[in-house]
């Protein structure tokens, strides 16, 4: 019998990710949104990556799609993929859905969430968990991930029957032992996702431009000072230790493609997950990224007005304010 996994916000990372599964042979259940569901019924679910991994799948009894969490109540793994703002709702709702030897993982921004899962769904075993690449919805049930990476979670005994399958959907699933340390990594990367979404271009466009790289390096700065005040190492994600990472964002852009090729391995067409809810009208996750870094300043009694004033910004943008900045632009207000 093949496991039952549900994915519960089937945005773009969960249509992926599930797309993914259910080729490899997992029994699918995506919860989310009429709209997806409805594209998805019409032309079918397409997972797709840069490396030229293509699989299109249809609606069957082994991939089915729902609007109701309680379509989730057989499932042996529960990928959360919600919004961060809708954890704890959405926790109340599973408390007494949820099968309660179910495996429960939190494939959200921010470093918080599988802290609420836990609080409600007590008798499941409840992970951390880290998506490493970017997806985008390319509509009519298309999903591409952009970038490169696998999927993360913290190390469990319980997980370990299931790491094959998740092997043969090219998806992987790391267990490192310190997890908060790869969280803190990843958000470094994440912080970003701002800037992406303020710049209006795609980010292997907006990387290509320096000033856009001096406004994530200066973002990156300031939250790694923070971090060592605090005594946390973020983990290494990328060839390069994270406290060299500002300084090579800042060197000319002749010499960062160059030396930093990786990072640039990027669809054309990728953008930020904060550049498509701003696009859709959405509430974005800006205080589950930069508020993190904000969060961390005031626990140490200082400031980080850098990402304060990314996090201004989206929200102006949320309210119709500019999301069309000039590199120059937006480099001089986050000198201010």
């Amino acid at each position: 019998m093949s496991i039952k996994i549900a994915i519960i916000g089937a945005g773009s990372i969960g249509c992926y990710v599930g797309g993914r599964l259910a080729a490899a042979g997992a029994d699918i259940t995506l919860v989310g949104r009429q709209r997806i569901g409805n594209a998805i019924a019409e032309h079918g679910l397409t997972v797709t990556d840069f490396l030229g991994y293509r699989q299109q799948l249809s609606l069957s009894d082994t991939l089915r799609f729902s609007e109701q969490t309680a379509a989730a109540t057989d499932a042996d793994i529960a990928l959360i993929c919600v919004k961060s703002a809708a954890t704890e709702s959405l926790a109340r709702e599973l408390k007494d859905t949820l099968n309660p030897n179910a495996i429960v993982i939190s494939l959200q921004n921010g470093l918080g969430n599988a802290a609420v899962l836990r609080e409600y769904l007590s008798e499941q075993i409840c992970l951390a968990g880290m998506v490493q690449f970017n997806v985008v919805n390319r509509g009519e049930g298309q999903f591409h991930q952009g970038s490169e990476g696998g999927l993360e979670c913290e190390a469990n005994p319980s997980m370990l029957p299931h790491i094959p399958l998740f092997d043969r959907a090219g998806l992987g699933m790391a267990q490192p032992q310190d997890f908060l340390s790869i969280q803190w990594a990843k958000l470094l990367l994440n912080l970003n996702n701002p800037i992406n979404a303020l710049s209006g271009v795609p980010l292997k466009q907006e990387l290509s431009q320096r000033d856009f790289r001096r406004c994530l390096a200066m973002a990156q700065a300031e939250a790694i000072s923070l971090l060592n005040v605090a005594g946390i190492k973020p983990a290494k994600l990328t060839p390069l230790p994270p406290h060299w990472i500002p300084k090579l964002l800042t060197v000319p852009t002749w010499m960062f493609k160059l030396l930093a090729n990786k990072m640039l391995a990027i669809d054309p067409l990728a953008r930020s997950s904060m550049w498509e809810d701003l696009e859709a009208g959405r509430r974005t996750e800006v205080d589950y990224i930069n508020g993190e870094v904000v969060a961390l300043a005031q626990q140490l009694n200082r400031e980080a007005p850098v990402n304060q004033r990314l996090i201004d910004l989206i929200k102006a943008a949320e309210q119709g304010g500019n999301r069309q900045w000039a590199a120059s632009q937006l480099l001089a207000t986050l000198k201010q």
